[in-house]
C-alpha cells in the first residue's frame, strides 16, 4: 500500500521547502558578506549623563506614486541602540512631530537588522516613534550628540526645513557633535557656521551617491544628497561597489560625522561617541 511518502510530489515539495528554508537563513548573511548592513566591530562606551537626539523625516509618501516611505528603519534603530547602550538619554524628534513613518521594505526580510528586530520587541522605543517630539519644540543645544537619520522621506523635508536649519546652526554653535547617514545629510543644507557661512561649505562630507539613487530607481525624490552637497560647496566623497547599496564610507570633519548610506549607522554613532569621549578626557 502506497503512502504519501511514496508520492513524487511529496518529495518535490519537501525539497522546495528545505531550499526555501536554507535561502531564508543564508540570504541575509550573504548580503552582509557583500557589505549590506555588515556588522560593525565597535566597542562599548559609558556616557552616563550625556544626551543624544535622533532626528527623522515626517514625510510618508514617495512623490505622487502613492507608495509609502519614511525613515529607513536601521538608520534610526542602529544609532538609537548604540547611544542607549552607552547609557545616554536618547530622544526622538521629527520634522512635524507625532508618528514617524518608516520605509516598509526596511523592516522586511532580508533587509531588517538585529536592531530592527530589537525595535519590534521594544514597546518603549515604539512609543517614542509613534509620538515623536517636534523639532520646533526641542532645544538642540541641550544635546551632546545630534544625529540625522535618512531614508527616502528625508529627501522631501530635511533639506527644506528652515526650522531644522536654525536648530542645527544653534547646536553647532553650542559645540554639539553632529552626525548623519544617507539622506540625513540634507538636514545640514540650511545650517550655518558661527561666521554665517553655510555649514557644509568646504567640509569633507559623504551621503548616498547619485549612482545608488539611479541603481535603486528612486530618482523621483526632489533632493539627491550627492548633487545637493556638491552644489552647496561641500567636499563630497564616497566609496563605490558593483551596486552602491553595498558600499560604505564614513567621514569625520571636526565635529561633523557623516555616513554614506544605511550600512554606516553603527560606525557614525561610534565615531560621534568617540569624539564626545575625547572631550571628557583629562
Amino acid at each position: 500500500m502506497k503512502t504519501i511518502l511514496h508520492h513524487p510530489l511529496f518529495w518535490i515539495a519537501a525539497v522546495l521547502l528545505v531550499g526555501l528554508g536554507l535561502l531564508a537563513a543564508s540570504l541575509p548573511r550573504l548580503l552582509n558578506a557583500l557589505g549590506l548592513n555588515q556588522p560593525y566591530p565597535g566597542r562599548s562606551f559609558n556616557l552616563d549623563g550625556r544626551r543624544a537626539l535622533i532626528v527623522t523625516t515626517s514625510h510618508d509618501t514617495l512623490g505622487d506614486t502613492g507608495r509609502a516611505t519614511g525613515v529607513y528603519a536601521s538608520e534610526m534603530t542602529v544609532p538609537y541602540y548604540q547611544f542607549l547602550d552607552a547609557n545616554m538619554q536618547v530622544d526622538i524628534a521629527s520634522i512635524r512631530g507625532g508618528e514617524i513613518p518608516i520605509e516598509p521594505v526596511s523592516l522586511r526580510w532580508p533587509l531588517l537588522t538585529p536592531e530592527d528586530r530589537r525595535f519590534l520587541a521594544d514597546s518603549d522605543f515604539q512609543a517614542r516613534v509613534k509620538d515623536s517630539l517636534s523639532i520646533s519644540q526641542v532645544d538642540f543645544t541641550q544635546y551632546d550628540l545630534v544625529y540625522l537619520a535618512g531614508g527616502w522621506g528625508a529627501a522631501y523635508d530635511l533639506g527644506t526645513s528652515d526650522v531644522l536649519g536654525q536648530k542645527i546652526t544653534a547646536a553647532y554653535a553650542a559645540q554639539s557633535i553632529l552626525g548623519s547617514v544617507c539622506h540625513g545629510a540634507l538636514g545640514f543644507l540650511r545650517a550655518s557656521d558661527p561666521n554665517g557661512q553655510p555649514l557644509v561649505q568646504g567640509r569633507r562630507m559623504t551621503a548616498v551617491t547619485d549612482k545608488q539613487v539611479q541603481e535603486l530607481g528612486i530618482s523621483i525624490t526632489p533632493l539627491h544628497p550627492e548633487r545637493e552637497l556638491r552644489q552647496a560647496g561641500a567636499l563630497y566623497e564616497s566609496e563605490t561597489a558593483f551596486r552602491d547599496i553595498f558600499a560604505s564610507h564614513v567621514v569625520i570633519d571636526g565635529a561633523l560625522v557623516t555616513g554614506q548610506n544605511q550600512n554606516d549607522g553603527a560606525e557614525v554613532a561610534q565615531r560621534m561617541m568617540e569624539l564626545l569621549e575625547q572631550r571628557r578626557a583629562p
